[in-house]
């Protein structure tokens, strides 16, 4: 291989890393500015899901943050149960990339009870923190009346959302939404997101 080659190989990939890590930083300051846009953004409500296949079931008590124009992801927890040939229970919270990933996100129940979820994994537009989920955490949430998801970007300053607590009971203790598919269960969450903007608006005037 010619000494030529070798030099365009390697300025090449000097390129692409550059890109990615530009790219990585435009997303970090998006994300930063959608965080602290709070009027920007809202929240799903608490809502449950269940799904059968190969002999277990799925159930996911969740809340989602999004926001209001583009539907972009903000924050969205996840408690899933798994039951019958596999039993799991995890506590999931996803964030969008450009995090500081040691840090991990901490969750914080009222200013006072708090702790620290590790992530997981990052794919190109979230990043993941997981841990096991535990009958206390489950009591926490349901006596608690906020919920501080609070991670910290690239630059290692903190972002941080509120989310509501009430509704998680009543969602964690009651049946799951009766969805015919995904594409109908997306639909109901968009004319939840469109009504809870509309009474925002409504009461903003």
């Amino acid at each position: 291989m010619s000494l030529n080659l070798i030099s365009r190989k390697y300025n090449g990939m000097k390129f692409l890393a550059k890109t990615a890590f530009a790219a990585s930083v435009a997303l970090g300051l998006l994300t930063s500015a959608t965080f602290a846009q709070e009027g920007n953004v809202t929240g799903s409500g608490w809502f449950k899901t269940c799904n059968e296949a190969e002999g277990n079931k799925v159930c996911n008590v969740q809340y989602r943050v999004v926001t209001k124009e583009a539907n972009q992801l903000i924050t969205s927890l996840n408690l899933i149960e798994v039951s019958g040939n596999i039993k799991r229970k995890v506590f999931r919270v996803i964030v969008p990339t450009g995090r500081s990933l040691p840090s991990g996100v901490q969750v914080q129940v009222d200013g006072k009870r708090s702790v620290v979820i590790p992530y997981t994994y990052c794919r190109p537009s979230v990043c993941a923190a997981e841990a096991a989920l535990s009958d206390e955490l489950v009591k926490v949430f349901k006596a608690g009346g906020r919920l501080d998801v609070t991670s910290l970007n690239f630059q290692s300053k903190p972002n941080t959302v509120p989310v509501t607590l009430q509704g998680f009971t009543a969602a964690y203790d009651g049946p799951p939404l009766k969805q015919e598919d995904p594409a109908s269960r997306e639909e109901l969450l968009k004319k939840q997101l469109e009504e809870k903007l509309k009474q925002q608006q409504g009461t903003a005037n």
